[in-house]
């Protein structure tokens, strides 16, 4: 033992202790005594040893009797046991009670230098498992350190973003041009719906996954006012599973559902006439299923687009990031334009 050990015996006999303090001494270990348990437990209690052994045999009460209120302690130290008892069962019950080794007391005194060996490997194995959970707890700090550092930035970003997002809209405000001002209205929207992401992100416990069905309820919230403010006044219905996505993922997920919403208000229903737009999003598997549906005049994903088509190309471009394709199936009426993203 190449640092200094402090070790406490509990025996009720004090001769036998000094030959242990005498033994233990040779190999840099410091030998306390106590003559029972309830001395012993105080003495724990009091001050800091590297190692305890407890003999089985005393006044009134056993070693199994003190060895669990020992392991109850705030910051136990290891225990090994020892025991002039041949019946095995008494060393299993040490074991089972949390002593980390245990010694047989021999008549020829040989058990001390088994003592001896087996303070150096309790102690080893003592020393080696508190330097990993302080390297875990450092890594745990650092980690929590960062995450908050992360989820400040996430705060920033989705003020500054909220910020641009009132400044587009001011600038719409004053524009007189109808397809311009569509045009601003439209950055506005996407750019909020960014800046959706970030707001999950600052409230999140994990900065690294965004919940679907609380970050898309938010967005449908922020999609339902700017529509409305454009006098459309559509239904959106949210289904969605409570399943979690990596942030990347999520970036993109909802700048599709954006782009979805806002093509569905903008085109699936002729003016004048009022429905409904379906967003679900369930998990069939190791797949997220996304879809976006409207029971207005339909279309098929083929032919030109209405509009500027820009919708259509950032909505096939975050589907690539999301290494999948929009599928426009065959609804009965109406459009449906469905994803599958990988979990």
């Amino acid at each position: 033992m190449s640092d200094p050990v402090r070790l406490l015996y509990i025996d009720d006999d004090p001769g036998l202790a000094r030959l242990v303090s005498r033994t233990l001494a040779a190999r840099g270990c410091t030998v306390e005594h106590a003559a029972d348990g309830e001395t012993g437990l105080a003495r724990i209690a009091a001050e800091r040893f590297d190692v305890v052994a407890l003999d089985h045999h005393m006044p009134r009460e056993t070693g199994l009797d003190v060895l669990p209120r020992i392991r109850a302690l705030a910051d136990a130290p290891p225990v090994i046991y020892v025991t002039g008892s041949e019946d095995s069962r008494v060393a299993v019950a040490a074991l089972k009670a949390g002593a980390v080794d245990y010694v047989w007391k021999d008549l020829q005194g040989h058990f001390r230098e088994l003592l001896a060996e087996a303070v150096a490997t309790a102690v080893l194995q003592d020393r080696t498992r508190r330097e990993k959970e302080r390297a875990e707890a450092e890594v745990r700090e650092a980690r929590d350190r960062a995450e908050l550092l992360l989820r400040e930035v996430n705060h920033r970003v989705a003020n500054s973003l909220a910020l641009v997002a009132a400044l587009v809209r001011m600038q719409a405000n004053t524009v007189t041009d109808a397809s311009a001002r569509a045009a601003l209205e439209e950055t506005q929207t996407r750019i909020t719906a960014i800046a959706g992401i970030h707001r999950r992100l600052y409230t999140s416990d994990d900065v690294r996954i965004v919940a679907v069905d609380a970050y898309l309820a938010t967005l449908v919230e922020d999609l339902d006012g700017a529509m409305n403010a454009t006098g459309q006044r559509h239904r959106i219905v949210l289904d969605a599973a409570p399943i979690e996505v990596a942030t990347d993922k999520a970036v993109s997920l909802g700048v599709i559902v954006t782009e979805l919403v806002t093509n569905a208000y903008k085109y699936a229903y002729p003016e004048g006439v009022t429905g409904e737009i379906r967003i679900t999003a369930r998990r069939d598997g190791e797949t997220l299923r996304l879809t976006v549906a409207d029971d207005g005049v339909g279309w098929q994903g083929a032919g030109t687009p209405r509009g500027t088509g820009l919708g259509s190309r950032i909505v096939r471009a975050m589907a690539s990031n999301l290494r999948a394709q929009i599928d426009y199936g065959r609804a009965e009426r109406g459009t449906a334009a469905s994803i599958d993203i990988a979990l």
